[in-house]
């Protein structure tokens, strides 16, 4: 629910109407006893005049006009004070009339605003907080002990600090995001302000907005990295015929050269020579082969893979090597159906390479942790270290083509491994560090399930 402060004008336009009440009252009951003793005052001075003698009478009859003017005069103030009532009845009805209006109005907009997927949090011109819907709760993880406080005390995102800076320029495009931790992951917010102003125009506070946009950067990430690879592919075509056969001429003339020294008895030196040429040659080619590789749009091999089987295989055959670093390999696999319909060739590449760079994060030892964790439309395989982490200033550029810290590779890797799952219509996302990097593997489960048993009934006898 929307919470908000009770102000104290209701309280006092309460008294004031309370007091109205009792004042007419007091008027009416006071007017009431008054008529009762005119009344009984002409009822008196008419029994005097029947005993007082004719010439005596004047000066009574002059009494009793009076007393007739006096009551007409004060049956006047009593119908005054009758139609003062009813007025402080309608005022009374009206002011309880506009107050339901006003509670209904504040239960739409707090229904509306808890329905929100967006943080709403307002504060006075002080800077406290004055109310926060649901969704502000949840995001800057505080509850509703922080209303009537100043935003300074909330920790997990420096509001007060935006809120001043936003003041300084007070421009509508003004925004900054801040990553916070929630439940152990990275959450991005995404902040707004703008003045909250009364009915006349005055400037009384601000309303802070508050927006999950982790999916979207992850997204805009995702295409970003989308667009770096549109048009390699004719450049991988041209490349590959432009360097591929003046390669090969080039490895055919070092290898008839190499037996013409042969015959003519050439030096180590020369040898050692055109070795190198041989291998530098080589590995041209496989660079290229690799950009290739990168760049192809070839469609998947698909058929049914268990993959637990699979990565069990993948773990098996990696033992050796994580032994002789003194590396222990944890395999956690799950219960149920973990069969996809991928190109398991593919696959192995994928977490082989990651396995591989997992090992080496970690030269010293440590332990790989492999787990799979299905769920109802995804099947989550994670590949977690406990190497010295991916530093901040590198984490956008790990999945990039052809970047890479170590002193061998081409740094096509990783940038290979995410293409491989985007195709298989999955995510690869890592999240790092100083404790470790895990890396992690999302592939649609529940349709391609069902994919995967309509191929194995197309294939069965």
């Amino acid at each position: 629910m929307f919470r908000s402060q009770i102000t104290k004008f209701a309280n006092i336009y309460r008294l004031a109407m309370t007091g109205l009440s009792l004042l007419s009252a007091t008027a009416l009951a006071i007017t009431i006893w008054m008529l009762v003793d005119f009344l009984k005052e002409q009822t008196i001075v008419a029994n005097l005049m029947k005993e007082l003698p004719r010439g005596a009478q004047g000066p009574a009859e002059v009494l009793a006009s009076e007393l007739r003017w006096q009551f007409r005069l004060l049956f006047l103030v009593v119908i005054n004070v009758i139609v003062t009532a009813i007025a402080v009845i309608m005022l009374w009805r009206a002011y309880h009339a506009s107050q339901a209006s006003l509670r209904d109005f504040k239960a739409f907009a707090s229904d509306v605003l808890s329905g929100l997927d967006l943080g709403i949090l307002t504060t006075d011109s002080q800077g406290n907080v004055t109310s926060a819907n649901p969704r502000a709760l949840e995001l800057l993880d505080i509850d509703t002990s922080c209303i009537g406080q100043s935003i300074e005390r909330i920790r997990s995102v420096p509001l007060r600090r935006y809120r001043d800076d936003w003041m300084a320029e007070k421009s509508p495009t003004m925004v900054r995001d801040f990553t916070v931790d929630h439940h152990g992951s990275a959450r991005k917010l995404r902040t707004f302000c703008q003045t909250l102003s009364d009915h006349e125009g005055n400037e009384v506070g601000h309303v802070l907005q508050v927006r999950d946009v982790t999916e979207r950067v992850l997204i805009q990430e995702r295409m970003r990295r989308m667009e770096r690879y549109m048009g390699l592919g004719s450049l991988a075509g041209g490349l590959h015929h432009e360097i591929k056969n003046p390669l090969a001429a080039l490895s055919l003339h070092v290898q008839l050269l190499e037996e013409q020294l042969e015959a003519d008895g050439t030096s180590d030196d020369n040898r050692q020579m055109l070795t190198i040429i041989r291998t530098e040659v080589t590995r041209i080619g496989g660079v290229l082969e690799g950009f290739r590789d990168f760049v192809s749009l070839d469609s998947l091999i698909t058929s049914p893979v268990e993959m637990v089987d699979m990565l069990r295989q993948q773990v098996e055959l990696m033992r050796p090597q994580a032994q002789q670093q003194g590396v222990q390999i944890v395999f956690n696999p799950c219960e149920g159906e973990t069969v996809v319909p991928a190109d398991q060739s593919r696959l192995e590449q994928v977490f082989l390479n990651l396995i591989l760079n997992a090992l080496e994060a970690m030269p010293s030892g440590g332990t790989l942790a492999i787990t799979i964790k299905p769920s109802k439309d995804a099947l989550q395989i994670d590949v977690a270290d406990t190497g010295h982490g991916i530093p901040d200033n590198l984490a956008n550029q790990v999945l990039d083509p052809y970047f890479t810290t170590k002193s061998t590779g081409t740094g096509l890797g990783l940038a290979l491994c995410d293409k491989i799952i985007r195709q298989h219509q999955g995510t690869l996302d890592f999240f790092s560090s100083k404790n470790g990097t895990t890396f992690e593997v999302t592939l649609p489960a529940e349709s391609l399930h069902g994919q995967a048993m309509d191929r194995l009934a197309e294939t069965s006898p």
